[in-house]
């Protein structure tokens, strides 16, 4: 009992940062509450982030932004999942896609695949941007992987044109974040990675897809209603809460 314990309350540093406009809702500023986590064990990880939160390297963190509740999070169920047409047609077009499973790594294709999707994003939904270092890099997407943190390389004729970031939990698999080439935007990439992502959960008999935040009306969301069936919860319960996820239709 006493290493359960130990296991789900890690030393850590917690802290808040200033606020910073929204992302996701124009004219609302945000808040994040963060827990650095040296060496943060499975055990902890899937508790809070079954609760709720989300990771970059060793940072877990959530919103507590002042008079907003709008980011709802969100999760796949991946026993019951159903494929459209459209996503059956995704993993079609992949058939000849090479896919890695692997221990995060930084490597300069990497590096230049991030930077090409970001200025592309920028271009085209006018995200900000500016190159990522590779420190910068490293301390997100590498850093504090422990043995439950992996990126799923993929790869055509050699080349690297996609990365997806996740955590393989004990109850399922969290999504971190995603990026490709535009190149192969004909692909469907993204689509294709989160099927791959319902496949392997399959495949380790893991029941969820933690899949970040939902805020109705932001555009940067629409795809995720497209996953179903789906559950949502509200709030960010502390470990020694049950969380109460709750079945919803967000198509």
């Amino acid at each position: 009992m006493n290493e359960e314990l130990d296991l789900l309350n890690p030393p850590s540093t917690d802290f808040s940062m200033l606020d910073y406009d929204c992302a996701y809702i124009p004219g609302n500023k945000v808040r994040m509450n963060y827990k650095y986590v040296a060496k943060a064990s499975k055990t902890f990880a899937t508790a809070v982030i079954a609760r709720g939160w989300r990771r970059f390297g060793k940072y877990f963190f959530h919103p507590i932004c002042s008079g907003c509740n709008e980011c709802k999070s969100i999760r796949i169920d991946v026993n019951d999942y159903h494929y459209t047409k459209s996503q059956k047609r995704a993993i079609k077009r992949n058939k000849n896609t090479e896919i890695i499973v692997q221990k995060p790594t930084l490597t300069a294709a990497h590096l230049e695949l991030y930077n090409k999707y970001h200025a592309f994003k920028h271009e085209k939904d006018n995200w900000q941007h500016r190159n990522i270092t590779q420190r910068e890099y490293h301390e997100n997407f590498v850093d504090g992987a422990q043995d439950f943190g992996k990126e799923v390389l993929y790869i055509i004729n050699g080349k690297l044109v996609g990365v997806d970031l996740i955590d393989v939990l004990d109850d399922g698999i969290s999504s971190i974040y995603f990026y490709y080439d535009p190149d192969y935007a004909n692909l469907s990439l993204g689509t294709y990675s989160l099927l791959y992502q319902i496949q392997l959960a399959k495949i380790l008999d893991l029941p969820w897809i933690y899949l970040g935040y939902w805020v109705d009306g932001c555009k940067a969301f629409a795809y995720k209603p497209k996953f179903q069936p789906q559950e949502l919860l509200d709030g960010f319960p502390h470990v020694s809460q049950e969380p109460e996820w709750d079945k919803e239709d967000l198509s």
